[in-house]
């Protein structure tokens, strides 16, 4: 999803929505732009910032975070898909392939990107759910980052058909770099540097979608 179908970072643009509605500090704001530097230049595991974000909505009703994720995605997100991208989901539903989008934000989030693009699926960073409806600060199941996306799409994969072997994927971080490794068709798209380094290294497809309003 970030920076791969849309031209911006989800992650960063919810904070930016978060503090204006003065949600998280300014403290809060610096740690994670840390993270998030870390992530796009070095490949850094987000498991760790993902937790700790999650812990920090411990208590609050699920249907505030889906409203606030609904606010959150026509406020910041609207218009950035990038124009490769929609080209590319065309092309792929003209040959009848199943879209499904892979994503380590937030199951709310994706859950509106899939249905506006259309897609058959998504596949997301679940947060839990107590019976009272209120998020319980830990993760719904399994994260959905790094080696967690190839659990979940193997996943996918056993209930609806087909094999990692006979699929596509595509993506802009290195972090990706285990679901790289095991589909049948490995796709890079305006890489972080690691990745432009590795797909060169191993004569992976490289590809600029463009930036969204061009």
């Amino acid at each position: 999803l970030d920076k791969t179908l849309l031209d911006v970072n989800s992650g960063s643009q919810w904070l930016r929505h978060e503090f204006a509605a003065g949600r998280v500090s300014v403290w809060q704001v610096v740690q994670a732009l840390v993270w998030l530097m870390f992530y796009h230049f070095f490949g850094a595991d987000m498991t760790k910032p993902l937790r700790l974000a999650m812990q920090s909505l411990k208590g609050v009703p699920e249907s505030d975070i889906i409203k606030r994720s609904t606010d959150f995605y026509q406020s910041h997100m609207t218009g950035h898909l990038r124009p490769g991208a929609r080209k590319a989901l065309e092309e792929h539903r003209a040959q009848g392939h199943k879209l499904v989008l892979l994503t380590s934000s937030s199951s709310y989030l994706a859950r509106i990107v899939s249905e506006e693009l259309s897609l058959d699926g998504y596949l997301a960073t679940t947060l839990g759910v107590d019976e009272a409806g209120l998020l319980t600060g830990e993760p719904g199941g399994t994260i959905c980052f790094g080696g967690g996306k190839v659990v979940l799409a193997q996943d996918y994969l056993d209930k609806h058909g087909g094999t990692l072997a006979q699929s596509a994927f595509y993506t802009d971080s290195f972090t990706d770099l285990p679901m790289l490794e095991v589909v049948g068709r490995a796709v890079v798209i305006n890489p972080d540097p690691k990745l432009g380094r590795e797909a060169s290294r191993r004569g992976w497809e490289v590809y600029d979608w463009g930036l969204s309003g061009t």
